[in-house]
C-alpha cells in the first residue's frame, strides 16, 4: 500500500507514521515544508529507524493542492491508497486568524489534493472539540446538531470535518480524539498543553505543603484523556478496517472522569496534596451575568484573576474550556477496535511516566542557570551582609552568572577578600563598607552607590541579627529587641526607601528580603528576631500593593536554617540538619530570577496552615520544644566547652528540619 501524510513531524504524525512502518508494507509520502526537512531527517535517522520508505513531499499546508507541483500529482494519480490528513492547529490560546488559517484552509487544500490524486481513502484528523457545548450523549454518527461552539478552535475543528463531510471526493473517515497527552510507555510529550498547563501549579504544591494536607482546588467539569500512542495504534488500525466511510470514530476512553480526579491522579505523581473539597468553575461561570458583573466584571477584578492564573501558569482559554459538557458515546470505535488489544490504558498506570518526562524536558524551569544568566548578565544587584555566609555566597553565584554585585557590609577587609575571590572567577565587584544599623550611614552609602553606578537593578536586604534568648532571660535586656529591629527592621527599609525614588524613575525594579522560617513557624526563644523579620514582612506586604504599579517587585525569602556564623555561638545546632550558604544562596539568586512574592519551605508554609487552624495547639506543641530546647549557655551568658545536642533534641530537629529551635 502506499500512503500521503499531513501532519507527519507533528505530535501524533510522528507516531502514526511510526505505527504504519512497523504494521505495514509500501512507501510513505509525507508533507514536509523545505524549512522542517532537517526535522523530518531527525525521525527518519532517529525513531523511524533509518528507513528508505519515507518520501517527502515539499509543499505547505496554506498552498492550493498543498503545494504540491502539477507534476507530482500526475505521476501519483491512483497510486495512493490512504491519505491520512493530520495537520493542525491544536491550540486554544491561538489568534482567530491562524486557526483559520492552519485549520480550515488547510483541510480544504488536504481535500483538494485527496481529490486530486483520486485516493482510496481520506482520513480526517478531527477533535471531539466539535460538539462544543452540547448537552446530553453526542454519538459517533452526530455532527450539526445546532451546538454552541466557544471558541475559535473549536470553530475550526467543526468547520474542518464539515469540508471533509461535504467537499471530499473520496471515501473519507474521521478521528476525534479527546485530550491527547504524552506516550503511555516513555511518557513522551512534545508541549505544555491540556492537563499539563496544571503540573507547575501540582509542582509547587508538592515542594511546599505536605501531601497529607487537604485542599480546596478548582472542578472544571467531566474530562477525556488518552495517551499518544492509543491515538494512533487505534487510527492506523480503523483505517484498514474493510467497513467505516463515512462515519466518525470517537478515539477517547469510554468513560470520562471528572477533572479533579485527573488533578489528583497527577497530584500523587507530584507528591502534592489532593483537592478534597472542589469549587465548580463552570457552574459558576453559568451564574446569572447580573450577579457576576459587580465583582467579576470590574476592570481590577479581572486583573486580579489574569494574575492569579498568570502565576499558576493556566492561560484564560484553558480555564474556560477544559471540562467537556457533553457525554459521548464510543460504540463505533469500540467495535471497529474489538479484538485488536488496542484500548485506552487508565491514567493511573502512565501518570509517573507522563510527570517524569515533563519535569525533565518541558518544565519551564529545568535549566535554571541558563534563564538566570540571562536575567541577571550586566545588571547591578546591591547586597548587604556580603562579607561572610550567605551574602558571599549569593555574590559570587551573581558574578559567576555575569551580575555586577555591589557588596556591603561593616568590614571591608572581609568584603575586599569576596572581591578578590569572584575576580579571580572572572567576574567583577564592588565594595562598601556601612554599618546599616545607622541610618545615617545608609544614605550616605546610597547616595555613593548611586553617584558611582548607573543603575541598582536589584536589592538584598541579606544583613541581620539573630539572638536566641527566652523570654524569662530578656526582661533586663531591652536593648536586644532595640539593636535587632534597628538592624532587620529599620535598616532594611531605611535603604529600600532611599532606593524606591530610583526604581520607579527607572521604571522597575526588584527586591528581595531575607526573611525567616521563624516568621512561619513562631520558635521559642527568637522573640526578638522573630519579630524584626515579621515586620519587614508586613511593610513589604503593603509596600509592594503600592508600587507594583512603578515596576517594582519583591521577593521574601522565608529562610531555613543555614550553617553560618550566625548560628555558630547555639553549639547543639552543630548536630541539626542545615542548609549551607551556596544553598541559601541559590535561593536569592532563583527569588532574583523568577521574582515569586515569596520563596518558603513546605515545614514553613505547613507551620502558617497549622497556626491559622488551630493556634492553641500549635502553642502546646511548641511548649514542648521550648522544654526540649534550653537557653543555651551563650544565652546565659555562660561558657560551657561541653555543650552538645541530647538525642531527644537531635531528634526533633531532624523531624521537623530548618526551624530554628
Amino acid at each position: 500500500m502506499t500512503y500521503f501524510v499531513t501532519g507527519a513531524t507533528g505530535f501524533i504524525g510522528r507516531f502514526l507514521v511510526a505505527e504504519l512502518l512497523h504494521n505495514r508494507e509500501g512507501d510513505i509520502h509525507v508533507l514536509v515544508r523545505r524549512e522542517s526537512q532537517d526535522r523530518l531527517d531527525m525521525l527518519i535517522a532517529g525513531p523511524w529507524g533509518g528507513t528508505d520508505r519515507i518520501r517527502p513531499v515539499i509543499g505547505d499546508l496554506l498552498s492550493a493542492n498543498l503545494g504540491a507541483t502539477d507534476e507530482w500529482i500526475k505521476d501519483h494519480v491512483g497510486t495512493v491508497d490512504h491519505f491520512f490528513h493530520l495537520a493542525a492547529l491544536y491550540d486554544m490560546t491561538a489568534p482567530d486568524e491562524l486557526n483559520e488559517r492552519v485549520n480550515v484552509q488547510g483541510t480544504h487544500n488536504a481535500v483538494e489534493l485527496a481529490a486530486g490524486l483520486d485516493a482510496r481513502h481520506l482520513h480526517h484528523m478531527s477533535s471531539v472539540a466539535v460538539s462544543g457545548d452540547y448537552r446530553g450523549t453526542f454519538r459517533e454518527d452526530m455532527f450539526d446538531e445546532g451546538q454552541s461552539l466557544p471558541s475559535p478552535y473549536h470553530r475550526t475543528k467543526f468547520e474542518s470535518e464539515r469540508i471533509v463531510r461535504e467537499q471530499a471526493l473520496v471515501p473519507w473517515r474521521v478521528y476525534r480524539p479527546s485530550i491527547v497527552v504524552g506516550h503511555s510507555k516513555t511518557g513522551e510529550m512534545d508541549k505544555i498543553d491540556g492537563p499539563y498547563y496544571f503540573f507547575k501549579a501540582l509542582q509547587r504544591a508538592g515542594r511546599l505543603l505536605p501531601e497529607w494536607l487537604p485542599l480546596l482546588g478548582p472542578d472544571l467539569g467531566w474530562t477525556n484523556i488518552v495517551p499518544v500512542d492509543f491515538v494512533a495504534a487505534a487510527t492506523d488500525h480503523i483505517a484498514h478496517r474493510r467497513f467505516g466511510d463515512g462515519r466518525a470514530f470517537h478515539l477517547m476512553a469510554p468513560k470520562s472522569v471528572r477533572s479533579t480526579s485527573v488533578l489528583n491522579t497527577f497530584a500523587r505523581s507530584a507528591g502534592a496534596p489532593n483537592v478534597a473539597l472542589s469549587l465548580n468553575v463552570p457552574v459558576v461561570g453559568r451564574l446569572p451575568g447580573a450577579l457576576l458583573s459587580p465583582v467579576l466584571g470590574v476592570s481590577p477584578m479581572r486583573e486580579v484573576r489574569r494574575v492569579i492564573l498568570a502565576e499558576a501558569g493556566l492561560p484564560e482559554e484553558i480555564i474556560a474550556h477544559t471540562g467537556f459538557s457533553a457525554r459521548f458515546d464510543t460504540r463505533a470505535a469500540e467495535e471497529a477496535l474489538s479484538g485488536s488489544g488496542i484500548e485506552v490504558p487508565p491514567l493511573e498506570s502512565y501518570a509517573d511516566r507522563l510527570w517524569s518526562y515533563w519535569e525533565h524536558h518541558l518544565d519551564p524551569d529545568r535549566n535554571r542557570n541558563r534563564p538566570f544568566a540571562r536575567v541577571i548578565n550586566g545588571k547591578t544587584v546591591l547586597l548587604t551582609g556580603a562579607s561572610s555566609g550567605i551574602g558571599k555566597a549569593a555574590a559570587k553565584q551573581i558574578a559567576a552568572a555575569g551580575g555586577i554585585p555591589l557588596l556591603v557590609a561593616r568590614n571591608i577587609d572581609k568584603l575586599e577578600e569576596t572581591r578578590q575571590e569572584i575576580i579571580a572567577d572572572g567576574g567583577n565587584a564592588y565594595t562598601y563598607s556601612c554599618d546599616l544599623s545607622d541610618l545615617d550611614a545608609i544614605e550616605q552609602l546610597v547616595a555613593e552607590v548611586l553617584d558611582e553606578h548607573p543603575a541598582v537593578d536589584v536589592l538584598v536586604n541579606n544583613a541581620g541579627r539573630s539572638i536566641r534568648r527566652s523570654i524569662a532571660l530578656s526582661l533586663d535586656r531591652f536593648h536586644d529587641f532595640q539593636r535587632t529591629m534597628q538592624l532587620n527592621y529599620f535598616g532594611a527599609i531605611r535603604l529600600t526607601m532611599l532606593l524606591l525614588p530610583h526604581m520607579r524613575e527607572r521604571g522597575g525594579g526588584h527586591v528581595v528580603n531575607i526573611s525567616s522560617i521563624g516568621v512561619q513557624a513562631n520558635p521559642p526563644r527568637f522573640s526578638a528576631y522573630v519579630a524584626s523579620k515579621a515586620a519587614l514582612d508586613a511593610w513589604t506586604r503593603v509596600v509592594s500593593s503600592e508600587v507594583i504599579g512603578d515596576g517594582v517587585t519583591f521577593t521574601t525569602i522565608h529562610m531555613p536554617l543555614v550553617r553560618t556564623e550566625m548560628i555558630a555561638p547555639t553549639k547543639m545546632y552543630d548536630q541539626f540538619p542545615t542548609i549551607t550558604p551556596e544553598e541559601a544562596g541559590g535561593m536569592i539568586c532563583e527569588a532574583i530570577r523568577s521574582k515569586p512574592k515569596a520563596i518558603n519551605t513546605r515545614l514553613g508554609t505547613f507551620g502558617e496552615v497549622a497556626y491559622a487552624l488551630s493556634p492553641k495547639a500549635v502553642d502546646r506543641i511548641l511548649h514542648v520544644a521550648y522544654r526540649v530546647f534550653p537557653d543555651s549557655a551563650a544565652a546565659r551568658g555562660v561558657t560551657d566547652p561541653t555543650e552538645q545536642a541530647s538525642a531527644e533534641q537531635v531528634a526533633m530537629a531532624k523531624l521537623m528540619p530548618g526551624v530554628h529551635w
